[in-house]
C-alpha cells in the first residue's frame, strides 16, 4: 500500500509539473474586488510593515507556502527548497500528506526540512480522511514530531478522493474525529480544503470542533479534478472528472462567508493567488495569511533562489499595493475599503504568468 501511495504522489507530482492544471472553468473572484487607490499615502515606502503574528510566532510577511509535495524521490529536493526559501524570507510553509512516510519510514527524509529551516512555522499534514481508516491521535502526533513542527494541518478533499481510482471516500462521522485531535494534540490544529473551498456552514462546525485556523483554499487555482483526469487511464473516470471543471466555492466568496461568520478565527487564503495585489485583496477581504502553492513548484524543483525570487516577487507587490493604498500595516490593510471591479476589470483573472 505505501508503495502504491507513493507511485499516486509521484504521478500527482509529475503531472503538476509537466501540464497546466489550473482551474478553467470558474476563477478566484479576487479580479472582481480592487482597493482604492490613494494618489497621496502619507507613508514611505521603506515603513510599510509586512509583519504578522499567526499561532503565536512572528512572520516576516503573511504569507505560507503551501503544503504540496513527500513521500517521493524528487520531493526531498522541492520541501528543502522551499523551506530555504521560507527560512530566508521569514514567511510560514506546510509539507504534503505525510501518509506516504508513515506507512513506510524510509520515505521521512522527504519531509524533514528543520535542519534548513530551524525558525519557520513549520505545518505538518495528513489527510483528515484517514482518522476514518485507522489514523488517530498517535498518528497525528508522529506526523508533527517527524518534521518537528509547530501545528498540524488536517486536509479535507472529498471530491478529490472521489475521483480518484481507489479514492478513501468515506467521510462520515469525521466531525467527531476532527475534535478529539484538536482535544488531544499538542500543537494546533488547523483545517484546509485542497481547492473547492470552505463555506461558512463547514467553517462554523470546524470551529466548534476546537480548529486554530482554517484555510479556506478556494476554488480558481489549482484544479485537482484536472490533476486526477489526466492521471487515470479509465475513460469513464476521465469523464466524470471533467465534469467538475465549475465546482467549488471560489477563493474571494469563501474569504468573505467565512470571515464574516467566525470574525475572530484566525483564516488563511490560498487558492489561485497569483500577486501581491490579489494577496492585499485577500487580507482586505478577511483573510490573516494568504497561501501560494503550484506558482512555486517549478522552481522548488530547480532551486531554492528561484523560490526566493518568486516570492519576492509577490511579496513585493503585496508591499507596494498596500503603500498605494495607504495603508501602513496589515491591520490598516484589514480596514482598507474595497470596491467592485467587474466593470474595469480587463486582464486576465488567472494571472498564471505573475510569479
Amino acid at each position: 500500500m505505501s508503495n502504491a501511495h507513493s507511485q499516486r504522489k509521484d504521478e500527482h507530482l509529475r503531472i503538476c509539473l509537466e501540464q497546466d492544471v489550473s482551474a478553467s472553468g470558474i476563477t478566484t473572484g479576487l479580479q472582481h474586488y480592487r482597493l482604492v487607490h490613494c494618489a497621496l499615502p502619507e507613508l514611505n515606502l521603506s515603513d510599510i510593515d509586512l509583519r504578522t503574528s499567526f499561532l503565536g510566532k512572528m512572520l516576516q510577511a503573511p504569507v505560507i507556502i503551501s503544503p504540496m509535495t513527500g513521500g517521493t524521490g524528487r520531493a526531498r529536493r522541492i520541501n528543502r527548497n522551499l523551506a530555504r526559501a521560507a527560512q530566508a524570507l521569514g514567511i510560514a510553509m506546510g509539507v504534503g500528506s505525510q501518509r506516504a512516510a508513515l506507512e513506510d519510514p524510509s520515505q521521512i527524509a522527504t519531509y524533514q526540512v528543520r535542519d534548513v529551516a530551524p525558525d519557520i512555522l513549520l505545518f505538518a499534514n495528513l489527510g483528515a480522511v484517514q482518522l476514518n481508516y485507522g489514523y488517530g491521535l498517535d498518528e497525528c502526533r508522529r506526523a508533527v514530531e517527524m518534521i518537528q513542527a509547530d501545528a498540524l494541518m488536517l486536509h479535507l478533499n472529498p471530491l478529490q478522493e472521489a475521483l480518484q481510482p481507489s479514492g478513501n471516500t468515506n467521510f462520515a462521522g469525521l466531525l467527531d474525529k476532527i475534535a478529539t485531535i484538536c482535544q488531544g494534540l499538542e500543537v494546533p490544529v488547523v483545517v484546509k480544503e485542497v481547492g473547492w473551498g470552505i463555506s461558512a456552514a463547514v467553517a462554523k462546525r470546524l470551529a466548534e470542533a476546537g480548529v486554530a485556523a482554517i484555510d479556506v483554499a478556494g476554488a480558481g487555482g489549482t484544479s485537482w479534478s484536472e490533476v486526477e483526469s489526466r492521471r487515470t487511464k479509465d475513460p469513464l473516470q476521465q469523464r466524470v472528472a471533467g465534469h467538475f471543471t465549475h465546482w467549488g466555492i471560489p477563493t474571494a466568496e469563501a474569504i468573505q462567508e467565512v470571515r464574516d461568520a467566525l470574525p475572530d478565527l484566525l483564516l488563511i487564503a490560498s487558492g489561485g493567488i497569483r500577486t501581491g495585489p490579489r494577496a492585499a485583496v485577500a487580507l482586505a477581504l478577511g483573510a490573516d495569511l494568504v497561501g501560494v502553492a503550484y506558482p512555486l513548484l517549478e522552481a522548488a524543483a530547480a532551486s531554492a533562489q528561484a523560490v526566493q525570487y518568486k516570492l519576492e516577487i509577490l511579496i513585493m507587490g503585496l508591499r507596494i499595493a498596500m503603500f498605494a493604498a495607504g495603508c501602513r500595516d496589515i491591520p490598516a490593510l484589514k480596514r482598507a475599503p474595497l470596491v467592485s471591479a467587474m466593470a474595469t476589470y480587463t486582464s486576465s483573472p488567472f494571472d498564471l504568468d505573475a510569479l
